[in-house]
């Protein structure tokens, strides 16, 4: 269904908002400080281009472990990247996600947009991963979380 999903979202017009995303890597990258931030763009243009059948999740959840992205300076790099394109990405995808809606068919291609548009608004510290992989991410992480309550941790 995800592949079905995918060709459908690309001759519809996903593959305008992959360009969107790659258009703002391409401008973060032409500084050395904003290769961070043009490097999750180019992240996030991939699952802009094939939303279904992955999801996005935080590193920390998926690995078990903080690193750089979720901690503070990826904190600091979701504000500065917020300020700079994330609100307007978002804003981009939602606008698509309403002109969609509109339509009985359009709904599952608005869902994926609003999903985007989240996305897009703090983008540092997550990673795309098929949506199996995330869902037992989540799972293991619960299991420890239920684990340590338990042992009084």
């Amino acid at each position: 269904m995800s592949v079905i999903g995918n060709i459908l979202w690309i001759i519809f017009g996903g593959w305008f908002m992959a360009l969107l995303w790659l258009l703002f890597g391409a401008l973060a990258c032409l500084s050395v400080i904003g290769i961070p931030w043009g490097r999750a763009c180019f992240v996030m243009a991939g699952f802009a281009f094939m939303p279904f059948g992955y999801e996005s999740i935080s590193r920390e959840t998926l690995y078990g472990k903080s690193d750089i992205g979720t901690g503070l300076p990826g904190m600091v790099g979701n504000a500065v990247w917020f300020l700079l394109a994330g609100f307007w990405i978002a804003i981009a995808h939602a606008a698509t996600a309403a002109a969609l809606a509109l339509t009985i068919v359009g709904i599952p291609f608005a869902w994926q947009h609003i999903k985007l548009a989240e996305l897009a608004l703090f983008p540092i510290g997550k990673t795309i991963v098929p949506c199996e992989v995330a869902a037992e991410a989540r799972r293991r992480r619960a299991a420890e979380e239920l684990d340590r309550k338990r042992n009084g941790a």
